[in-house]
């Protein structure tokens, strides 16, 4: 009995210290603190960056642009592993290449996209005070590298993403870049302004630890992240941001708490909105109207919109809906069009069909099929929660905009970037008694997870350049982060149970075909130091284009008072007479293979492979072709009553342009512009000559000879390394003009 005992009590002190030591590797004890890595010390050259501004300046004079501002390329949306979702990409499970911090986006952005300017803006989920000390430092030390404050060969600015996601269209209000003007220690916030914490669960402690025995170490790097972020406490509430200790968790619910607290600390940020139509977080029946009311923008801060990324367009607006809100705010699944099928209508067929292949009647299957649509309804974004056993194929292409260029996925029509510009809110006049409205400028930005700035350079490596990751084992643990369990598929759906939730609930699969290298923002800017870049954020004289060197201008001509003298993109201007317009475009200079000596001079062979891929921005003699300009005009609402697609010409004006490398101009007027009798909003497109880009083609549909969908081909079918080309024309949106309508 005593050697029995003696054995239980023996085992039983070992399975505590097993235990604990499960729990101390789940708490991170063996994991390595996530840092922000070494800036490297080499700048770019300057007869580089000189020779840059002299072929945007020889391009200028070809279209008759000459003496205008100089027109820099930045990257304004870019992640490094302090994201939180940028450090599950980087596990091995996930494929993933490893820590990329701070200093990598830094070393890409000088060296491999060759950008002008750049910020940070990782995820507020993950963000602890001590990562964004160290993320403030890293940028302090990139622009260092980068030389004086006259001519430096690349300015980063720091800032980071309210990430905010609602569960109903009531409470979303979607994710939102900040970008500070500073980055002096004095002059920056103490911690970023997060979201509310909780949006997704971790695993707890033992399991990260059990992960971290079986995963090696980059796991365990994970559980000491998460620890960091769980013993991170919230701030208290209703104290000033001035007065809030300096290792606290940060929060504002909503844009006005945002905005609020942006004024309690004082320095200059800029808001800007993006992924505003991305339906994989975006709940269906989502708007932009209450943001539009009360202190939920700012007209200082909010003057800028994201319209595309490495997620796709936000641009456009269409007339169908993802589901109807009724009266009392009920959710109804809409019947599908010919353009637009809606997912929870597609989800009911998809029961319908296996209802009757396993011998149903038709009573039968119909009633299972408006069961499902409305638990699909009910279940907002988890729709692939409903339905047992769906394949990412069963849904075809429903949910997603048919006649879109690249559209994001589950495309949310009210909060795109043409919807927003048609808004009119009576209910809250402007100083001249007219409906309030938004007026934003357009920019593109990557949105790469991987501290990557400005990926769009070239069509290459989709794992790594796009958001696009790894098929991960179904019967790994982290498994159930990203997908439901395996299971058969059954004849009925099933309510979705909202439990602790997960990236489980997101249709994490299937966006893999909707991911690209994501887009740019030009600045027309006075200089290339960090104020004149900043001046020319502000003013909104900026465009974006999908990733190329696009060069545009859009200027007014006919200003009141300006006495010849132009207005550009960007101005808000009083207008009575018919306006006269300007657009000129210069294709970009298309790419040659690897990267230029300097870049690899600087990095070295090993870590021009690590960071830039063995592909940089290395531009040849040879432009790209502008081969037509559009331009969109708008007419805000006066009243509620007013239909938003009645107030969207897209597109009003098509311009064919000649194959001439030395670019395209245009001008043209709007007689009816005074007999409009109200504001007016104009904003121009250039497209370039088609070429092959990663995702441009989406789920890739397989058409019957009436333009039904029959079947898709999601990205990443073929296997992980299919790179998914297809054709695409290559745009670039200027900032809108606001003409403001005087008597």
């Amino acid at each position: 009995m005593r050697i029995l005992t003696a054995f239980l009590a023996t085992l039983a002190g070992a399975l505590l210290v097993a235990l604990a030591t499960l729990y101390a590797m789940g708490l991170g004890l063996f994991g390595s603190h996530e840092g922000p890595g070494a800036v490297g010390r080499t700048r770019r050259p300057d007869a580089v960056v000189a020779q840059t501004l002299s072929a945007v300046d020889e391009a200028a004079r070809g279209v008759g642009a000459q003496g205008r501002k100089q027109i820099l390329f930045g990257d304004l949306h870019v992640h490094t592993t302090f994201s939180f979702d940028a450090f599950l990409f980087s596990l091995p499970v996930m494929g993933g290449e490893g820590a990329h911090p701070p200093a990598d986006a830094c070393d890409f952005a000088r060296h491999c996209s060759a950008l002008d300017f750049w910020s940070l803006n990782d995820h507020d989920l993950g963000l602890t005070p001590e990562h964004w000390r160290e993320s403030a430092e890293a940028i302090r030390q990139c622009n260092a590298v980068g030389g004086g404050a006259g001519a430096p060969d690349s300015v980063a600015f720091l800032g980071w993403e309210w990430t905010q996601v609602g569960l109903t269209p009531d409470t979303h209000y979607g994710h939102k870049n900040v970008v500070l003007r500073e980055t002096d220690p004095e002059r920056i916030p103490a911690r970023p302004i997060g979201a509310p914490r909780g949006e997704l669960a971790g695993p707890g402690p033992l399991a990260r630890g059990w992960l971290g025995l079986r995963g090696g170490s980059r796991m365990r790097d994970l559980a000491r992240f998460l620890t960091e972020r769980e013993r991170t406490p919230d701030c208290p509430a209703g104290v000033s941001t001035l007065e809030l200790p300096a290792d606290c968790s940060e929060t504002a619910a909503t844009p006005a708490d945002l905005f609020r607290k942006l004024d309690e600390w004082g320095g200059e940020a800029l808001v800007i909105p993006h992924g505003t139509t991305w339906g994989f977080y975006t709940p269906p029946g989502s708007s932009w109207d209450k943001q539009l009311e009360g202190a939920q923008h700012d007209e200082e801060r909010q003057t800028l919109i994201e319209v595309y990324s490495g997620h796709g367009d936000s641009e456009v607006y269409r007339d169908w809906r993802e589901v109807v809100i009724g009266a009392q705010g009920e959710l109804e699944c809409p019947a599908p069009r010919a353009d637009y099928e809606p997912t929870c209508w597609r989800a009911g067929e998809i029961i319908r069909e296996r209802c009757a292949a396993a011998g149903e009647t038709a009573q039968e299957c119909e009633a299972r099929a408006a069961e499902a649509r409305a638990n699909a309804v009910a279940a907002g974004v988890a729709v692939r929660q409903t339905l047992p056993g769906v394949r990412t194929q069963d849904f075809l292409d429903a949910g997603q905009c048919r006649d879109c260029r690249e559209p994001a996925m589950n495309y949310r029509p009210r909060s795109s970037a043409q919807y927003i510009l048609a808004l009119g809110n009576a209910a809250e006049p402007d100083a001249r008694g007219r409906p309030r409205r938004f007026r934003l400028g357009f920019i593109a930005s990557s949105d790469n997870h991987f501290a990557r700035p400005g990926t769009g350079y070239k069509q290459l490596h989709r794992r790594g350049m796009t958001e696009s990751g790894a098929d991960i084992d179904p019967a790994h643990p982290l498994a159930r982060l990203f997908g439901p369990p395996p299971e058969a598929a059954a004849p009925r759906s099933r309510p979705y149970l909202p439990e602790a939730t997960s990236f489980a609930i997101f249709e994490t699969e299937r966006q893999g075909s909707f991911l690209g290298t994501g887009g740019l923002v030009a600045a027309h800017a006075a200089g290339r130091d960090r104020d004149a870049i900043w001046e020319s954020l502000s003013r909104r004289e900026v465009y974006g284009t999908t990733g190329q060197r696009t060069l545009l201008w859009f200027d007014l001509l006919n200003a009141p008072g300006a006495r010849g003298a132009s207005l550009p993109m960007g101005s808000i201007t009083p207008m009575r007479d018919e306006p006269i317009f300007q657009v000129r475009a210069v294709g970009s200079l298309a790419q040659q293979p690897g990267c230029p000596d300097h870049a690899a001079a600087a990095l070295g062979a090993e870590r021009l492979q690590r960071v830039c891929m063995g592909e940089c921005y290395h531009p040849s003699d040879r432009r790209r072709l502008v081969t037509r300009i559009e331009v969109v005009r708008i007419r805000p609402q006066l009243s509620a009553d007013d239909a938003i697609g009645s107030r969207i010409d897209d597109p009003w004006r098509s311009f064919a342009c000649s194959p001439d490398p030395a670019g395209c101009a245009v001008s043209f007027s709007d007689p009816d512009y005074a007999g409009l009798g109200q504001d007016a909003v104009y904003y121009a497109r250039a497209f370039e000559e088609p070429e092959l880009a990663i995702n441009a083609a989406n789920l890739r549909c397989e058409r019957d000879a009436g333009g039904r969908c029959t079947a898709v081909h999601p990205c990443g079918e073929a296997g992980a390394d299919e790179q998914c080309l297809a054709p695409r024309e290559p745009r670039a949106w200027s900032s809108p003009i606001f003409l403001e309508r005087t008597s």
